[in-house]
């Protein structure tokens, strides 16, 4: 087992820097550190906390250029979506600072012979295993929930990101948190499983694969540890017969290509009736073939590279057994001929149920577009997967897509008509092998607390 990372440039495929990873008793040990750290931390007032939550959020809006030029180096993110996800992150500090208080705010409740109070308290040290493709988001998304309620964190963040991971502590220290309160663990996967065993870990937050995600949330249940999932997805967007067909193709083009293809709720599936099928087909055809692929610094660019060799290489097996499955390459399709972890725009159609490309989550710019016979059918398709995290509908009639959403629709969010990212204020999760718990919109709050009650008797 190796006891080094290297980080590499995917745009250029120069080496960045190499880091040593710690040993389990040496991140064991800082996981011990962090407890103490909880001990002091939870004593901490709603307000205090709050008050250091705009201040990490005046400290990344300060370092704004920096993070998305490292985003841009260590996986390709084009830079000014990387400016995008900064603003969204100082966003989510600041809305966590406004809600906090309120949400963890204390409850009376009447019995019948006295009343309680419902208390939201602080668990422990809780274990956060975050993926590179949103890599400052996808920290603090969990890491500011869990600070406000009072908990402290470690992060064991992807390796290919590991530049990112500890400016994301420093950027605590800047604010004026705690040492220990957020601590940034430059461990591999094999050490942050056995993590999840150690006493002073209470809770773990995962975002990744689903397969991976099984993993974390069978070891943490034989320890009776709660976890939050956001796993993969394979959402599909739904053009149904009534669409306005240039809405439908911009939000899919959009949807798909955002963060180079690289989206757990990338608009992954076009499923669209017979009636428009054929228009559909033609027009994201010719959206997806104007893309300027090129290195993610140049404003001109629409679509960088991925973030390693290998995902792309997994992505183009994933292409090429559909094929050979019996699916159709509108476009694209293949590795691009230069330097960098490039791979072209890919639209593929004739999918049909046990290819990658239908049952399976593409994690890159390809798209699956299937055919289906009417309105029932298209939401069928839909549902008919494993995943379920979110997706869309575009329709005419707002109030029907509306009740198909909430209905009939099997994930945890849904667009209309459009095609849009996490929002600070609204509840962000899936289900089936998509995963469980949610995030924002102050629901991640109460993640990991124990609500306390209280019983007075007058």
């Amino acid at each position: 087992m190796t006891d080094t990372v290297t980080t590499i440039n995917p745009t250029n495929e120069q080496t960045i820097k190499t880091y040593n990873l710690l040993s389990l008793q040496q991140a064991q040990s800082e996981v011990d550190q962090c407890h103490q750290a909880f001990l002091k931390w939870r004593t901490t007032s709603h307000e205090h906390r709050a008050k250091l939550l705009n201040k990490l959020a005046q400290v990344i809006d300060s370092n704004q250029q920096e993070l998305a030029q490292l985003m841009t180096d260590e996986m390709g993110k084009i830079y000014q979506q990387g400016l995008q996800e900064v603003e969204l992150c100082a966003a989510i500090c600041r809305y966590t600072a406004e809600q906090g208080p309120k949400v963890l705010g204390d409850e009376k409740r009447d019995m019948q012979d006295g009343h309680a109070i419902i208390s939201y308290q602080p668990i422990g040290v809780i274990l956060g295993i975050q993926p590179w493709n949103f890599p400052l988001y996808q920290v603090i998304r969990y890491a500011c929930a869990n600070v406000m309620a009072g908990n402290t964190t470690v992060l064991k963040h992807a390796g290919n990101v590991f530049g990112m991971a500890e400016k994301i502590e420093q950027l605590f220290k800047l604010a004026g948190f705690d040492d220990y309160c957020f601590k940034n663990l430059l461990i591999d996967g094999k050490t942050a499983s056995e993590l999840i065993d150690h006493s002073a870990i209470r809770g773990v937050t995962f975002t990744g694969s689903d397969g991976t995600g099984k993993k974390v949330a069978e070891r943490a249940a034989k320890q009776v540890k709660k976890t939050v999932l956001e796993l993969g997805s394979n959402d599909a967007y739904i053009v149904l017969d009534d669409a306005d067909l240039n809405t439908a193709i911009t939000a899919c083009t959009q949807g798909r290509l955002i963060n180079n293809g690289q989206t757990c709720v990338a608009a992954k599936r076009f499923i669209v009736v017979d009636a428009l099928y054929d228009d559909f087909k033609a027009l994201i055809k010719e959206q997806f073939e104007q893309v300027v692929l090129g290195d993610p610094n140049d404003e001109k660019t629409t679509l960088g590279p991925m973030a390693r060799k290998d995902l792309r290489d997994q992505l183009h097996q994933q292409v090429t057994d559909s094929v050979n499955a019996g699916a159709t390459i509108i476009t694209g399709g293949k590795v691009a001929e230069h330097t960098g972890f490039y791979y072209t725009p890919t639209l593929l159609e004739n999918i049909k149920p046990g290819m990658p490309a239908y049952d399976d989550e593409l994690f890159g710019p390809v798209a699956s577009l299937i055919r289906a016979k009417d309105n029932a059918e298209a939401m069928q398709i839909a549902n008919d997967s494993r995943y379920g995290l979110g997706g869309g509908i575009f329709s005419k009639d707002e109030q029907a897509a509306i009740e198909l959403a909430k209905l009939h629709f099997d994930t945890g969010m849904v667009n209309i008509n459009g095609y849009g990212l996490a929002q600070p204020n609204l509840p962000f999760g899936g289900v089936k092998d998509s995963g469980y718990g949610r995030e924002h919109g102050g629901f991640g709050l109460r993640e990991f607390v124990n609500i306390k009650t209280i019983m007075v008797n007058d």
